[in-house]
């Protein structure tokens, strides 16, 4: 394991020859930057009794960007060498053409530090994790004499970066993750049903191989799976759906988020292209993606161009005021980049991307909200979900909810699915809960094939109109 700093401006190649065939490649563009990267990570999975992988994986490379227009030359390399790097300008140049371009001004640094920088890999020593995860198994297994199968998963990574840009400018973030993933199968009478929970975040395993924070994790896979082992076929129609709080925020993710990436929007593909300034929500909604909350799994010291992550209001009391944006759209349509530049890795250019998207609360008290429902569902787990971009719609699996009669909640239901569209649900939101939670840090985030860890959030609401996929015949 290499314990010593990223710094391959300093170590693989000298930093002056690296800024000048930097500069070559973007003469005459718009935009464009080194990105240098190491990553490091290692996952444990104990499934069913054994330890079934421990993976140790690392890799690091370059990515080299030229900008003119909506046009990007993109060229990536596993080997940080001048030889390398002079191959990628070239292929990089040829987005710039005969230049005209005008080089965007550079960000501003910040001297912020959202998390440590400390490795968490080497956080607890083999095995003391193995030793964690075979306690989670026994635990649950003594705990519930229905529970048939436990799996649990403890992942740690750190994630070092430099970006220089043509100025001479250069940033460096250091990304640490851990997780700690719990669930759990229980039978009873013939019929087995699961439940799982897990999260963490930018901090080091101190907390998640702690016995409170992991028996509070593997109690919570526990009830959902005991719980589900009750629930009756879902009914299906159209009806209003009280959604709790925290985690079920990943469908305003998906259904609304998406749509208000700056790309989508200057393309005029998202369902709220050209709606700036508009009422696109009841009253009441505010809508926020924030990069700034310190050690929370969807943050980020500066985005993947250099930007400083920044706390970027999206809806305001329900009518539209910003988009999320990376420099090359924020260029492009005449605005400010918003820090929400992100990539999967050094192999990957930049795009606009979402970091933690929350719903802000409202006044009403949780049990209010439900107590108004008069027949619907109240669901407060989700698992997987679909979006078409181009006009919200969504489908949501539900993986713990309630029927619920006169306010009063019933049954546990399974087989549940939500299925409406961001811009309708948006306007039907009905009441807003006191109770704006974050998720626990589990989010991963999809996009033109790139993957990157978010965070979501809300406050319990209630949506009127949803349609509901249900099982019941």
């Amino acid at each position: 394991m290499n314990d010593a700093p990223f710094a391959p401006l300093d170590h693989d190649i000298d930093r002056g020859v690296a800024l000048q065939i930097l500069r070559d490649a973007t003469a005459g563009a718009d935009d464009g930057e080194l990105f240098l990267e190491r990553r490091r990570s290692e996952a444990l999975v104990y499934d069913d009794g054994r330890l079934k992988t421990a993976s140790y994986d690392a890799a690091q490379g370059f990515g080299l960007r030229a900008v003119r227009g909506e046009v990007a030359g993109y060229a990536h390399s596993t080997e940080i060498s001048e030889t390398a790097l002079r191959r990628a300008s070239d292929t990089a140049r040829l987005a710039v053409g005969d230049g005209g371009g005008t080089l965007a001004d550079a960000p501003q640094p910040t001297n912020t530090q959202l998390y440590t920088d400390k490795d968490p890999i080497a956080g607890a020593s083999f095995p003391v994790k193995l030793e964690t995860l075979k306690e989670i198994d026994a635990y649950l297994r003594d705990l519930d004499s229905r529970v048939v199968q436990v799996s649990a998963s403890l992942a740690a990574s750190i994630q070092e970066v430099e970006i220089l840009r043509p100025e001479g400018h250069s940033v460096r973030d250091v990304r640490p993750m851990t997780r700690l993933n719990i669930s759990v199968i229980v039978e009873q009478n013939g019929r087995r049903e699961s439940g799982s929970a897990g999260g963490g975040g930018r901090v080091g395993l101190d907390g998640l191989i702690d016995r409170d924070d992991w028996q509070a994790k593997a109690n919570e896979a526990l009830r959902v799976a005991v719980v589900n082992l009750d629930a009756v076929p879902a009914p299906a129609g159209v009806m209003d759906v009280v959604l709790g709080p925290g985690w079920p925020g990943i469908l305003l993710h998906e259904a609304i988020g998406h749509g208000l990436e700056g790309d989508f929007n200057r393309k005029g593909s998202s369902a709220f292209a050209g709606l700036m300034g508009e009422r696109i929500a009841a009253p009441g909604v505010t809508v926020l993606d924030d990069g700034t909350i310190p050690d929370r799994r969807g943050s980020i010291t500066v985005d993947d161009e250099g930007t400083p992550s920044a706390k970027n209001t999206l809806i305001e009391d329900g009518i539209l005021v910003g988009y999320m944006q990376d420099r090359q759209n924020a260029r492009l349509m005449g605005v400010k980049a918003t820090g929400n530049g992100r990539r999967q890795s050094y192999a990957h250019a930049p795009m606009p991307r979402m970091t933690n998207t929350y719903m802000l609360g409202g006044d009403a008290a949780p049990d209010d909200i439900v107590a108004d429902l008069k027949d619907g569902i109240y669901a407060v787990g989700f698992g997987g979900g679909q979006v078409d971009i181009t006009n919200g719609k969504f489908v949501f699996s539900c993986t713990e909810a309630y029927q619920v009669k006169n306010g009063k909640v019933g049954a546990p239901v399974n087989g549940a699915t939500l299925i409406g569209d961001g811009a309708t649900a948006l306007k039907q939101i009905r009441a807003i809960g006191n109770d704006m939670a974050l998720d626990p840090g589990m989010g991963n985030c999809g996009k033109a094939g790139q993957w990157v860890p978010v965070g979501v959030g809300q406050p319990t609401l209630m949506i009127g109109g949803l349609t509901v996929g249900g099982s019941a015949t």
